[in-house]
């Protein structure tokens, strides 16, 4: 999929954000990478095989967890 040298990381590395953009619509929260992974502005991301990887932001330092 990825045309450019060196290429970037494919949707199945780890480091898969890396990769370029194709399509930015931050009005919409999301971005679509060259490697065809949809990230989202929450950070989760859609890979092109349909796998949903769950936001993972980190937490806010200073935040206090409690359990519900």
């Amino acid at each position: 999929m990825c045309q450019h040298q060196p290429p970037c990381p494919t949707a199945e590395s780890a480091d898969r954000e890396g990769a370029r953009l194709v399509a930015h619509h931050p009005e919409q929260g999301w971005s679509l990478l060259c490697n065809g992974v949809l990230l989202f502005e929450d950070t989760g991301e859609l890979l092109p095989d349909g796998q949903i990887i769950a936001p993972h932001r980190p937490l806010v330092s200073g935040t206090v967890m409690t359990a519900a």
